[in-house]
């Protein structure tokens, strides 16, 4: 079997942008707006924050285009850049772990399964999922999204948030059965 190299597609699109073309640049804001919105909104819990946060990240990544050497997609580099404003944003709301100490009982830690859901059940039980989640404590709600929803390991998150590994996995256990209680209390 034969490595095959990577080649970004978007990397003609992104050459253009270097050389200041306004339409490239407008053409990568279609492209990622949306995703990278939705990875904001899922850390900072708010839509008018995770809007600004958008709007700062394309013009920060706009700006240091330079500094994209093509390691690694255009989209994981932005992606990393609206990540890295969004805990910023937090920082400023002066971001607060839930201590270690708090503890919730009476939640189950074992996943339920659903017998067969129509679409629209399953359309309703996402938007009660997504409410959930915006409810969670900030600290909870961010390393969550970092690792379920982002992908990053807790060694990744630790780094990014300036906290401990385990600091990461406990607040992850902890989201993750404050989760399930709010979910129970909205009817799934």
């Amino acid at each position: 079997m034969e490595a095959v190299a990577y080649t970004d597609i978007n990397a003609p699109l992104v050459e253009r942008c270097r050389l200041g073309d306004r339409r490239a640049q407008a053409e990568i804001y279609k492209r990622y707006s949306k995703a990278m919105f939705n990875a904001s909104l899922r850390i900072t819990g708010d839509y008018a924050e995770a809007e600004d946060v958008l709007q700062e990240s394309f013009l920060s990544a706009f700006r240091e285009l330079h500094s994209y050497k093509g390691d690694s997609s255009f989209g994981s580099w932005l992606k990393r850049i609206v990540i890295n404003k969004s805990i910023n944003c937090l920082r400023n709301r002066r971001l607060q772990l839930v201590p270690l100490a708090e503890q919730h009982d009476g939640v189950a830690s074992s996943d339920e399964t659903f017998g067969g859901p129509d679409a629209e059940e399953i359309s309703w039980r996402a938007d009660v999922l997504r409410r959930c989640v915006q409810e969670l404590p900030d600290g909870y709600r961010v390393v969550l999204s970092l690792y379920l929803l982002e992908g990053y390991d807790h060694a990744e998150i630790a780094d990014i948030l300036n906290i401990t590994e385990s600091t990461s996995k406990s607040q992850y256990s902890r989201a993750r059965k404050k989760l399930l209680e709010l979910a129970r209390q909205h009817g799934l």
